[in-house]
Order: structure tokens, then sequence, then C-alpha cells
């Protein structure tokens, strides 16, 4: 006999997930925005990693993530720029290819079917779950990282976005 897993109870349309995770990645978009061009680069507390190079990582889950999540290719490197090698050198590169991951995003995301939801992957060949355990993962890392950005605005005197506001 088969052990069939029952499918994970609908609580979002696959719709209203993407875009609860563009809400996000727009008021990430927006505390990017909210730096000044050498903070976002330089500053950091504590030895934490700076702004540019957390919104780095979360552009590295995201873009490699998603075609990985929609099509079983998984060749791209997660944390290509934490070592600090092929960053972005200012604010405005940073947006473009922020922008440019959002793209991507809503060019995998259609191809990722709510029946396959439930379906095990093994995330960059290392990371074992589901497609929506990984898809909450890659959020939840990306407001983690974007709460270490509202400290260091805060830090620098700056009143970061508010975190409801995501539309």
């Amino acid at each position: 006999m088969e052990n069939v897993q029952a499918p994970t109870a609908a609580l979002l349309t696959s719709e209203a997930l993407l875009k609860h995770w563009q809400g996000h990645r727009g008021l990430t978009r927006r505390t990017i925005e909210a730096f000044p061009e050498k903070d976002l680069f330089e500053f950091s507390i504590g030895g934490m990693r700076t702004f540019a190079v957390l919104a780095m990582e979360i552009v590295d889950l995201t873009g490699p993530g998603i075609k990985g999540l929609a099509t079983g290719e998984w060749s791209e490197n997660p944390m290509a720029h934490i070592s600090g090698e092929g960053m972005p050198k200012t604010k405005e590169e940073l947006l473009t290819i922020w922008d440019e991951t959002t793209n991507r995003l809503e060019t995998y995301w259609p191809q990722i079917s709510t029946e396959k939801f439930d379906d095990a992957v093994k995330a960059f060949g290392m990371y074992d779950g589901t497609i929506l355990s990984t898809i909450l993962y890659f959020m939840d890392n990306e407001v983690h990282h974007r709460g270490q950005g509202y400290v260091y605005l805060r830090a620098l005197g700056i009143e970061p976005p508010f975190f409801w506001e995501r539309a």
C-alpha cells in the first residue's frame, strides 16, 4: 500500500501567497532606498554584514531559488555574494539587481502549481523540505535581514519604512 500524504490545506491561493511575498519585496526595496549610499555598503553593528550584503543574500536565495523550485535546476550558488565578490558598487546597481530578481520571481512563480507545494525538494542540493516550506524560508530570511536593516537605519537616525505598508 502506497503511503500518500494528504495535501496541505489551502489557506491562501498561490496568487495571494505571491502577492504577500511581493509585498515583502517592495518593503525591503524601500528599506534599501532609505539607506544613504555610503552606509548601505559600509555601515554595520557588532560585526554583522552590511545591508548591501544582506540584500544580496536575499537576491541570491530568491532568484536562483524560485528557478530551482520551478524547474528542478539548482545550478546557481545560493550565496554567491557573501564574500563580497561580484557585489554591486552603487545603490542604483543593487536596486536594478533587486528588480531583476523580482521579475524572475514573477516569471517562474506561475510554473509552480499549488498541487506541487507539498512535493519534497532539496533546495540548492543541500536543504530538505517541501516546495512550500522552502518558499516560506525564503520569505522568513528576507524578513529577518530586513529587520537587521531596520536596526541599522535607526542607529543612523533614519526612520525605516512602516513595516505594515507592503503595497
